[in-house]
């Protein structure tokens, strides 16, 4: 019997008018042992709801500290990736620039290599020249040599015979500034072989300096671009690690971000399911109704038109009239539905506990 409410007078043990039904009201009669072990484990099973959330707030505990722990990972890992995305920018702006400057130097050299091949050829050209005007002063020489040979040996007899032909002082005259013309020329083709022989050494010269130093320049570009090659390959290698570090430290920020998002999502379903789920064993201990079964039938047999005709008790859950005036049932206990009596019981419950039932202890 639902114990009273707002004053209600005591009820003694009788659960129903066992004058009505003498035969039910001993088969419903169960040991007080029995009942009282009945009750105290629907009490057990009133309190598995406290447990089992005492049990779901462990595990929500011990996910948030995962939580916690995993998003300080992740803050750190975060922080690590931002150092290397810094790290990765600047070598491949090092390894830019170093591209930027090798293109630079690679023209620089072709350039130079174009004006070395120009530098050769005119090289080439002046050393042609100057062989031949070498052989030319060497024929003027020769020729020279040999007419001081022959006007040696003869006296010059071409140039006696030239005079004594002469008709006359004036043919005489001009045939003397003749022959001296003609020596004079002899002498100054050979001066003018000569001096052009010694410009064309100066010229060889020159052209086989500025050579030389075309090649040393080359040589040095060629040297500054593989320099700079390395720069580039290193900075692109450093850019290439610096990378792998990256996404392997973002792959593992990703990972966590999962876990924390399914460790949430658990603690959500924990604080969403853990009292409902204790409820729900509880439940399997209640059987069909609103209350431990036990109760039930101690208090009723289960009877939902069971009435106590001292105390106005009545349906299968003997809820005092007051009381179930005080939680809104209408009419009698005894009078009303299924739905309503169960309805009832469970606000009681809820409010109460077993202490609402005689039967309870």
């Amino acid at each position: 019997m639902a114990r009273s409410f707002a004053g209600d007078p005591q009820v003694h043990d009788s659960r129903y008018d066992e004058k009505t039904d003498p035969e039910r009201s001993r088969r419903l009669r169960l040991p007080g042992l029995a009942v009282r072990a009945l009750v105290v484990l629907a009490a057990g099973l009133a309190l598995a709801i406290p447990i089992a959330r005492a049990d779901a707030q462990q595990s929500i505990e011990g996910l948030n500290a995962k939580i916690e722990s995993a998003r300080a990972e992740a803050e750190e890992l975060a922080a690590t990736v931002q150092s290397a995305t810094d790290a990765l920018a600047a070598a491949r702006a090092r390894a830019e620039q170093a591209a930027a400057r090798e293109r630079e130097l690679t023209q620089v050299l072709a350039e130079g290599r174009e004006r070395a091949a120009e530098l050769a050829e005119r090289l080439e050209e002046a050393r042609a020249a100057l062989r031949e005007v070498r052989a030319r002063f060497r024929r003027a020489q020769d020729a020279l040599a040999d007419r001081l040979v022959s006007i040696y040996k003869s006296n010059d007899p071409a140039g006696i015979d030239v005079l004594l032909d002469a008709e006359g002082f004036d043919d005489l005259a001009t045939r003397a500034e003749l022959l001296r013309r003609i020596q004079e020329a002899d002498r100054a083709l050979v001066e003018r072989v000569r001096e052009l022989r010694a410009q064309l050494d100066a010229e060889v010269d020159r052209v086989e300096t500025a050579k030389a130093e075309a090649d040393a320049f080359n040589e040095r570009v060629e040297a500054a671009r593989a320099e700079i090659a390395g720069v580039r390959d290193r900075a692109l290698a450093e850019a290439a690690r610096l990378e792998e570090a990256r996404a392997a430290q973002l792959a593992a920020i990703e990972s966590l971000r999962s876990r924390i998002g399914r460790w949430t999502q658990q603690v959500q379903e924990l604080e969403r399911v853990s009292a409902a789920e204790a409820q729900r064993k509880v439940a399997g201990w209640m059987g069909d109704w609103a209350i431990p079964e036990a109760i039930v039938m101690c208090e009723s047999g289960g009877n939902f038109k069971a009435l106590n005709p001292t105390t106005g008790a009545g349906g299968a859950y003997q809820i005092l009239p007051s009381t179930w005036k005080a939680y809104g049932g209408k009419g009698l206990p005894h009078q009303a539905s299924p739905a309503e009596q169960h309805a009832i019981a469970a606000q009681i419950w809820a409010d109460s506990g077993p202490s609402a039932w005689v039967c309870a202890g």
